[in-house]
This record gives C-alpha cells, sequence and structure tokens, in this order.
C-alpha cells in the first residue's frame, strides 16, 4: 500500500474519532431538519430577495445542509457551516465542490436545500478579481473531489469545496498570506466579509 493511500487511511481514522469524541463532549448540533414546505419556499424567496441584491460574480455562499455529510462536517469542526461555493452571476448559478466532483447548478436550488446561508465577500474581491475567480471556478467543473485535501494533503487536480473556494482567488493572494493546510467551511469569514446571514430555518 503506498505512502498517500496509508496517509489517507490515517487521517480518516483521526478524523472518524475526532468525530466520535466531539459528539460526547460539545454541544454541536450534530442534525438539523428542513421546516414544512409552506415555510421552507417563503423563507428561500425571502432568502433569494436578499441575496440578489447583494451577490457580485465570485462572492462565497457558505451554508449549513441538511445531508450527512453535512451532519459530519459540522461535528468533526465543530462549527454551524459544512459547505461552500462560489457565486456564478451569469445565469445565477453557484460552482461547488461535492463528493461527486466539481459542479454548476442553480443558485435557488442551492439556496433551498440550505438550512442556513452567509453571503461572503472575499478579502481579495474587486469587480474585476471576482469574473476572474468565477471563470477559474468554471474551469473546474468535472474534476473529482480531493478526499486527501480534507486531512492536508491536497492535489493540485482535485478540490473540496473551501480548498475551491480559496484556490480560485490564488492569484490575488498577498504574499505573506499563510492560509492553513485544511481549509474549514466555517473558518471562511476570516478571508471575507459576511453581507448577510439568513439565520437558522427554525
Amino acid at each position: 500500500m503506498n505512502r498517500k493511500r496509508w496517509a489517507f487511511l490515517g487521517g480518516a481514522l483521526c478524523l472518524g474519532v475526532g468525530v466520535l469524541v466531539m459528539v460526547q463532549c460539545t454541544g454541536v448540533r450534530t442534525h438539523v431538519k428542513p421546516p414544512p414546505p409552506e415555510i421552507r419556499d417563503q423563507q428561500t424567496r425571502d432568502w433569494l430577495v436578499e441575496i440578489r441584491s447583494l451577490a457580485e460574480a465570485g462572492d462565497w455562499l457558505a451554508i449549513r445542509g441538511y445531508h450527512s455529510t453535512d451532519d459530519l462536517v459540522v461535528t468533526a469542526t465543530n462549527s454551524p457551516i459544512s459547505h461552500v461555493a462560489l457565486f456564478d452571476l451569469e445565469g445565477e448559478q453557484i460552482v461547488e465542490a461535492i463528493g461527486s466532483g466539481v459542479q454548476q447548478r442553480a443558485l435557488k436550488d442551492f439556496v433551498h436545500e440550505s438550512h442556513r446561508v452567509l453571503l461572503i465577500r472575499p478579502k481579495w474581491w474587486t469587480r474585476e478579481a471576482g469574473l476572474d475567480a468565477i471563470a477559474r471556478a468554471r474551469e473546474t467543473v468535472g474534476k473529482k473531489y480531493d478526499f486527501l485535501g480534507t486531512v492536508g494533503l491536497p492535489s493540485k487536480k482535485r478540490f473540496y469545496c473551501s480548498e475551491l473556494a480559496t484556490w480560485a482567488y490564488a492569484e490575488h493572494h498577498q504574499e505573506n498570506e499563510h492560509l492553513p493546510k485544511v481549509i474549514e467551511p466555517g473558518q471562511l469569514y476570516l478571508w471575507g466579509e459576511i453581507l448577510f446571514d439568513s439565520g437558522s430555518r427554525d
């Protein structure tokens, strides 16, 4: 078995143990459920109004999702945020890295499937930088998910969600900036400004 595979298995084991410890020792809410459809639909419409009025190409949308992987992330990171995507103003889409790879999908669907949404303006953002970032992100669509990256062994050809979000702005990073090897979705506010926080659906 090669070194990378051993490292991945070791990292996965450490992550699993860490999750179990945090489930028992912290007050992290490990699972959330959406409200009734009529309430959820109205909330989604309200959130979209706010996002559309503020968002620009290249902004980040950091969320708390409803999938089991979202539950795992918030537990492992002890954070209420589980995922992030880049906003593509053209066609109102987002670009995101999920387990099946990097994909694009409609902003409306992305927001509707979120329990909470934060709109974050990256610290490197200018109109030109944002357009450049979303163009770079689009070029990664179809790339595979960077599972090893989530345990500190990133690949230059794969991406996990917050890795993609910051990589898209790599050409605009300053020389003295040192981002951590593993960037958690819940940490992205450290490299940007929160423009909108929907709060939790419940």
